[in-house]
């Protein structure tokens, strides 16, 4: 079985609430899980929104056991691949593709200072293309309308590779101080370096963090020195770093009343 595959048995076998939160432009559901402990604090968990990095989707699955049976407070809502058709065209012939079916690369259409990235393009292909307006395409439009509708107290975006955590996007404050410092206790969960990237724009965490004002963060999974896609092989020493994230975020934005 394949990656989707696999997301599709696990979705059948899920007893808990789950459904699609859009379709993708080939006509795919976007599948999203949800586990409920307490009504508060809500955090979204998206993985897969770049095709080649279904690595993440796999990380989720681990991710949504473990918060199903092992959880204590919160309401997670898990997208485990927001980017389905891309993710077919890197399974069957173009491995290095990041993009959607359309070819826009859904990480640069939010509407976050969209078109100001360093390497945007407007050339549709494997990577980088902004789209035509923010939120032009199927699957990102439907994640934002999503998280919207859910109203979420912290986000967490899920990519390979280099085993780094983003945060900043032009916050200030007391924001800015709040939004550094759960990053660095993901960082101290993780083993993870903190970085920023000042010269990109148009993310998923950029838009949270802009627009909605909430702790987001990216976080690139898998050493620089394993290829993309990064095989299932490597699931196990990426899910040990990381399979204390979600109750980090959910306990901590539980002690802090967010």
């Amino acid at each position: 079985m394949d990656v989707l595959d696999e997301l599709t048995a696990f979705y059948f076998n899920f007893k808990g609430q789950k459904g699609h939160i859009g379709l993708s432009e080939r006509g795919q559901p976007i599948l999203y899980f949800k586990v409920r402990k307490t009504e508060r604090p809500v955090v979204i968990l998206q993985y897969a929104i770049h095709a080649r990095e279904y690595i993440t989707t796999y990380l989720a699955l681990k991710h949504i056991t473990d918060f199903y049976y092992n959880g204590e407070h919160g309401t997670v809502y898990f997208v485990p691949a927001v980017n389905p058709d891309g993710i077919l065209i890197s399974l069957n012939g173009n491995p290095l593709y990041k993009a959607n079916a359309n070819g826009v690369d859904l990480n640069v259409n939010f509407d976050a200072r969209w078109g100001t990235g360093a390497k945007n393009t407007i050339n549709k292909g494997a990577e980088n293309c902004i789209g035509e307006k923010p939120f032009s395409e199927s699957e990102s439009s439907s994640l934002a309308k999503f998280t919207l509708s859910v109203n979420p107290d912290a986000t967490v975006s899920y990519h390979s590779k280099g085993e780094e955590i983003y945060w900043e996007f032009f916050q200030t404050g007391e924001n800015r101080r709040r939004d550094f410092s759960l990053a660095k206790l993901l960082s101290r969960v993780t083993g993870y370096a903190v970085k920023s990237t000042p010269n990109s724009a148009g993310g998923y965490k950029d838009w949270c963090v802009e627009k909605l004002k909430i702790p987001a963060f990216t976080i690139e999974v898998g050493s620089d020195s394993l290829s993309h896609p990064i095989k299932k092989d490597n699931l196990e020493p990426i899910y040990r770093k990381n399979k204390d994230v979600v109750k980090v975020i959910t306990e901590y934005l539980w002690k802090k009343n967010l």
